[in-house]
């Protein structure tokens, strides 16, 4: 891929993080990346110096050695150009139309005219760049942000209500990625230990007893069954159950697609070593979406709609569920701009109600560190004063730590070549 770009919204397919392919030729924010640009633009250059023997030419296939071949392309009257292949791990020396030609390991060199190389894959003569983040902005005001914490819905209120766990996406449409399944179950006797257990094919769960957070999980593109075991606190009589189930997109490939099934599929409650309550068939209803999506909270007009918490002792943290939004002013210059999220865990950003996408910085790679931190704001998203900044925080961060940042490269050059 020749560019990369950033999956706005909820447009990504699923695990895939929202800026896609930022190591291309031109990254996420449209800057170049050396040497990779230099290099594919000097060979761009090559292959179109001879364009006319690759059109109109003939094509002759030479071995030139054991791991060595020539690609000619040659016409008579639009002269001729030749691709030398060197598919060994060592340098090699080419006999090739009476001139020897000395090409790198696993290299391919271009000849222009059959007799100058004019280009080889394994020599760039483009320095390295490196991409610079400026921090402009840190919004660590507590002051400047509010709060609102998600409802958490109860079976009672639920419009929905079946003897059964249904599946995700069937209920959902992908109007949204949260679906709640709510249900209660009544407890007679004293539970010692108690527990809940969970499983899902969906992405992530969240799961919320009594309207207390119990536990979170998430699965991978390896991992299809999200399992979790956390204790919780019951108490005697009615006691209510609320598992948000979390999709991050829908799958991009692969066979039956269409039969693929998400959401959660078994709930069981224990109590020591008895023998667990499995709820799976119990009632259960259900609820399509958030409240702050269904009022559409990320809206200038409808902030209104619901009553925003002021921070008050640090309150603002560590929210699982939660809204926030601040203002800010636009950064000067007309270069891209990213909101850096490392304080965070998983959610969705919108700036002036335009969803700038996904963010899921608590989803680590191999090497520990977050898939991805910066999320690109479009300069077309942004005024010069006043701009809304709203945040939906699934498992709990810090607005405190986010910063908002323009983004450079430094350090690129090209050494001299033909093309240049």
């Amino acid at each position: 891929m020749y560019h990369g770009g950033t999956n706005f919204g909820r447009t990504s397919s699923s695990y895939f993080i929202t800026g896609y392919y930022d190591q291309a030729p031109l990254d996420e924010y449209g800057l170049l990346r050396q040497p990779k640009y230099g290099h594919l633009k000097e060979l761009h250059a090559a292959i179109k110096s001879s364009a006319n023997p690759l059109l109109q030419g003939k094509q002759t296939i030479l071995s030139l050695g054991p791991m060595q071949q020539a690609y000619v392309f040659e016409d008579a009257n639009n002269g001729c150009v030749a691709f030398l292949v060197n598919n060994d791990a060592k340098a090699s020396q080419i006999q090739f139309r009476n001139n020897a030609y000395s090409l790198s390991p696993k290299s391919i060199g271009i000849l222009q005219n059959c007799k100058n190389l004019i280009y080889e894959t394994a020599k760039v003569n483009v320095k390295m760049n490196t991409r610079v983040t400026t921090p402009v902005q840190v919004f660590n005001v507590p002051d400047n942000w509010n709060l609102f914490r998600e409802t958490i819905p109860a079976f009672p209120g639920t419009s929905l209500k079946t003897n059964a766990l249904l599946e995700h996406t069937n209920l959902t449409k992908d109007k949204t990625d949260y679906l709640w399944y709510t249900s209660s179950f009544k407890l007679d006797s004293p539970c010692t230990n108690p527990s809940i257990y969970t499983e899902s094919s969906g992405h992530v769960v969240h799961v919320f007893v009594n309207n207390a957070l119990a536990g979170s999980g998430h699965g991978s593109r390896d991992i299809r069954v999200v399992k979790l075991q956390a204790p919780v606190s019951l108490i005697n009589g009615q006691n209510n159950i609320s598992i948000l189930s979390g999709m991050v997109g829908l799958p991009d490939s692969g066979a039956y697609m269409e039969r693929r099934s998400y959401g959660l599929t078994k709930v069981q409650i224990s109590c020591g070593g008895t023998k667990p309550i499995d709820l799976s068939r119990s009632q259960w209803g259900y609820s399509v979406g958030l409240l702050g999506e269904k009022v559409r909270l990320y809206q200038w007009k409808n902030l209104n709609r619901v009553k925003w918490s002021m921070n008050k002792a640090g309150l603002i943290k560590n929210r699982p569920l939660a809204w926030y939004k601040t203002t800010f002013d636009g950064p000067n210059g007309d270069g891209p701009v990213g909101l850096h999220m490392s304080s965070m865990g998983k959610g969705e950003i919108w700036v002036n109600g335009e969803s700038i996408g996904r963010y899921w910085v608590s989803f680590l790679t191999p090497a520990g560190q977050p898939s991805q931190s910066i999320y690109h704001i479009p300069r077309a998203f942004l005024k010069p004063s006043g701009n809304l900044l709203v945040v939906f925080e699934e498992e709990g961060g810090d607005p405190l730590g986010i910063s908002l940042n323009t983004i450079s490269v430094v350090g690129s050059s090209q050494a001299q070549s033909q093309f240049s």
